[in-house]
């Protein structure tokens, strides 16, 4: 029998941060069980219990625990500060994301049931991140892009209007329809586009317009079972259906018209409030659509002006891409240049035009 070769100190010191890294992240998911009940917080829990595995298994390799421990690397220090302070889905998105860029599977010193693991907790955090995705409503989707599209609409105007080369005042007038318009427009839009998606819902939904005729269905030969088949039973399951509930119909009290129980449904927890997330997406456009034009409400003008705006813009894009990036479970950063390079290309765009256009009219 061979001894396993002594550990070097380069193998010793990633272990250490391989434990402190389990011992912070076992930690974020009893800090998210905590403001979690049920399943979620069983799950959750579950989860830290599995964290604390590996890191058993890191303490074993370094035989006991070293004096000194390195910290925790700071995605999983900035994890535990969002989950202490907010135990948001802004948390499960990043974990879903840390999850899949798990430093095992190139590691020969992790064991299989290890990498095996962290498979697995990736699959876990992405349905509970979908779970809280889920309950976003509609109106924060019409805030978050609603901020977007107001950003690069009435930037693009801006720098457009500017490039032609007129006065000052006019490039704020300018901006300030802009903004009146677009979150008029988006306002709108978003009530008849949630409005006509409830109603959409409420008409595919079963109605009760029979039920009360179901006592006088022959038992034997009854067509409510056709009902059941077009909404996707297969046929003797259709046919036993229809007979309990005409049973039951035929045994109920015949001196009001019967009615069949029916489930509530929340169609606003489905697709969201219709004003409100009009509401929302008029909001935010006006947040977002005042920015490009704050350099010109303080009484700026010329270069100055443009690159003031430009520079706020960029921010407000840089946040906006982020936001979005943290809850698909994406880099942030990726999805934040993203949107600052689609932005900023909208607005060459219309500052070229307008330099055209100022030219051909001069």
């Amino acid at each position: 029998m061979t001894n396993s070769p002594a550990p070097t100190p380069r193998e010793r010191k990633r272990w250490a941060q391989y434990l402190v890294n389990e011992r912070a992240e076992a930690t974020v998911y009893r800090r998210l069980a905590a403001r979690r009940t049920g399943e979620e917080r069983d799950i959750l829990l579950a989860l830290a219990a599995a964290e604390g595995r590996h890191e058993a298994h890191w303490l074993t390799l370094l035989g006991s625990e070293p004096v000194r421990l390195p910290r925790p690397n700071t995605r999983t220090r900035f994890l535990g500060w969002l989950a202490e302070r907010f135990g948001s889905i802004f948390v499960l998105a990043l974990a879903q994301n840390a999850e899949n860029r798990s430093p095992y599977d190139d590691d020969p010193h992790a064991s299989a049931a290890m990498r095996a693991d962290e498979k697995i907790h990736a699959e876990v955090v992405r349905g509970l991140a979908a779970r809280g995705r889920r309950r976003l409503s509609g109106s924060f989707r019409a805030a978050v892009f609603g901020a977007n599209d107001g950003l690069v609409s009435n930037l693009a105007l801006v720098m457009g209007v500017g490039a032609t080369g007129v006065g000052s005042q006019f490039v704020l007038f300018s901006g300030i329809a802009g903004l009146l318009a677009g979150a008029l427009s988006m306002g709108a839009g978003e009530f008849v586009s949630v409005r006509s998606q409830r109603e959409l819902l409420v008409a595919t939904e079963p109605s009760n317009d029979a039920d009360s005729v179901l006592p006088d269905l022959d038992l034997g030969a009854n067509e409510l079972a056709l009902v059941y088949r077009a909404r996707g039973l297969d046929e003797e399951a259709a046919l036993a259906r229809a007979r309990r509930v005409v049973e039951v119909a035929q045994a109920a009290e015949r001196g009001v018209p019967y009615r069949l129980p029916t489930a509530a449904i929340d169609v606003h927890e489905t697709v969201g409030s219709a004003w409100q997330a009009a509401l929302s997406s008029f909001l935010f456009f006006a947040s977002g659509a005042v920015i490009p034009v704050l350099p010109w409400m303080f009484g700026m003008a010329g270069l100055s002006a443009v690159i003031l705006a430009l520079g706020l813009v960029g921010i407000a894009l840089l946040a906006t891409g982020a936001t979005v990036g943290l809850l698909s479970g994406g880099p942030p950063w990726r999805r934040a240049l993203r949107q600052l390079f689609i932005g900023f290309g909208a607005a060459a765009v219309t500052y070229a035009l307008g330099l055209v256009f100022g030219v051909s009219v001069a």
